[in-house]
């Protein structure tokens, strides 16, 4: 790679980095160009050598954000039989992570806020997901668009919670038990569901 490519390379990630810092701020909802460039030590203009505009900037920063954490959990899913279950170990997933890495949460929250829902990898995950579990008969309802509102709506309102107050070290399971309910599990099948051990979690290696 030429070394003005080399240079490119790093000063996009050092904007997507310090996007990603801002957005992961209290008040990172309200996050401008100037303040990305400031972050990131460079000039507006140069802002605009990579980016058209904090829409593709966002976009971005949401890939970085889930795309490997996405990719673990998705591999981790197709080890469980029961769709239901991959239902409940997605969310799971998520909240837990959550309440590890506040900062990560809060980012999810302020990139959802102007965009689509924790990013158009996961969007178009959950409603498969949901699909599958509709044709394997394991929903009573028939849309799967509209399963996946129900799981996302949801559980960035529940990432909301988690932040903002202190939650019982089961709320991610309580929250699992709801949605599946919403969504037609049987009410003796919902909290056992969301109580089934999670499976482990492989990140691809970056060495």
């Amino acid at each position: 790679m030429e070394l003005g490519a080399v240079r490119r390379a790093r000063t996009r990630a050092r904007v997507i980095a310090g996007a990603f810092e801002l957005f992961g701020e209290e008040d990172g909802l309200h996050a401008r160009i100037e303040d990305v460039a400031q972050r990131a030590g460079i000039t507006r203009a140069t802002f605009y050598d990579h980016f058209s505009g904090m829409a593709e900037l966002r976009d971005a920063v949401t890939y970085e954000v889930t795309h490997d954490f996405l990719t673990a959990v998705s591999e981790a899913l197709a080890r469980l039989p029961d769709p239901r279950e991959r239902i409940s170990a997605a969310i799971r997933f998520y909240l837990h992570r959550v309440r590890a890495v506040p900062g990560w949460g809060r980012s999810l929250i302020n990139l959802s806020a102007n965009g689509i829902i924790f990013g158009a990898e996961t969007f178009r995950e959950a409603e498969q997901t949901v699909a599958n579990a509709i044709a394997a008969g394991q929903l009573t309802i028939t849309d799967a668009a509209l399963g996946r509102d129900a799981i996302l709506g949801t559980t960035i309102a529940a990432i909301s919670t988690m932040l903002r107050e202190e939650r019982g070290a089961a709320y991610p399971e309580e929250i699992v038990a709801v949605i599946l309910l919403g969504l037609g599990v049987r009410a003796e099948d919902a909290g056992e569901i969301a109580a089934r051990p999670l499976p482990e979690l492989i990140f691809a290696s970056t060495e």
